[in-house]
């Protein structure tokens, strides 16, 4: 028998820029992170977003990544990213959820329709893809994201039993320029907790994580304050609607 699982992750995502606390005060979340790339100039997303097998964020509606000549060699890289995805599975009467990370442009699988995605990148576990997902270019130096400094940084992860881990890994108040994790690092300690399969989600000001009430802010400035920066989008874990 497939357990029935008391919650759900689902991606939540804000007409304007708006922190991660104001996302989680909607009823039935009890813990939400953010999660999906985005402008902060123009507030438009870069991460693609689906809600209830409709996509609700797309961007190519981003004239500033879309025509960025900076960008252009990257853009079908940058396109194709990770996203973590809720499959819908099963015969009719027995569906299940199920998670899953996937290229943007991969199917989806066979018995199974796609719910809910969220962009991100790069994949984390079972290995790091920065070059592949256009993070990364070793021949021009690029490293969009500082894939090698320590930083704040926010994943989400699978168990091998399809649980979900929601990851934040927060600056330290006495070492601003020196604490956080580097990419490599936040895959490394993901996979001591057992996840199988990661992503990376937007960092640095970004990286917020809200559970039961409380938010922790990952990044903080050179007088060791934490720093708020609305986001875009986010990961929600809400209680799971009856049937």
């Amino acid at each position: 028998m497939v357990p029935i699982r008391t919650f759900e992750v689902v991606p939540a995502i804000a007409q304007a820029l708006q922190p991660l606390p104001q996302f989680a005060a909607q009823s039935g979340t009890v813990a939400a992170i953010n999660a999906g790339f985005f402008d902060p100039v123009n507030g438009l997303t870069t991460s693609y977003v689906v809600q209830n097998g409709q996509l609700v964020a797309d961007p190519h509606q981003n004239d500033r990544l879309m025509q960025n000549p900076n960008l252009a060699p990257y853009l079908p890289k940058i396109l194709n990213r990770s996203e973590f995805r809720r499959y819908r599975c099963g015969q009719p009467g027995q569906e299940r959820d199920h998670y899953a990370i996937a290229l943007h442009a991969e199917a989806v699988p066979l018995g199974c329709t796609l719910q809910d995605a969220i962009g991100g990148g790069p994949r984390l576990l079972p290995d790091l893809t920065l070059e592949a997902e256009g993070f990364a270019d070793p021949a021009t130096g690029r490293d969009a994201i500082g894939s090698t400094q320590p930083n704040a940084r926010s994943a989400v992860g699978i168990l091998p039993n399809g649980d979900i881990v929601l990851a934040m890994a927060a600056q330290r108040p006495d070492a601003p320029t020196s604490s956080g994790l580097s990419l490599a690092e936040l895959s490394n300690f993901l996979r001591s907790l057992g996840v199988v399969d990661a992503m990376n989600l937007d960092g640095g000001s970004s990286a917020s994580l809200y559970v039961s009430g409380n938010t922790v802010l990952g990044r903080v400035d050179a007088q060791g304050s934490p720093i708020q920066r609305p986001v875009k989008s986010v990961l929600e874990v809400r209680r799971r609607p009856r049937d």
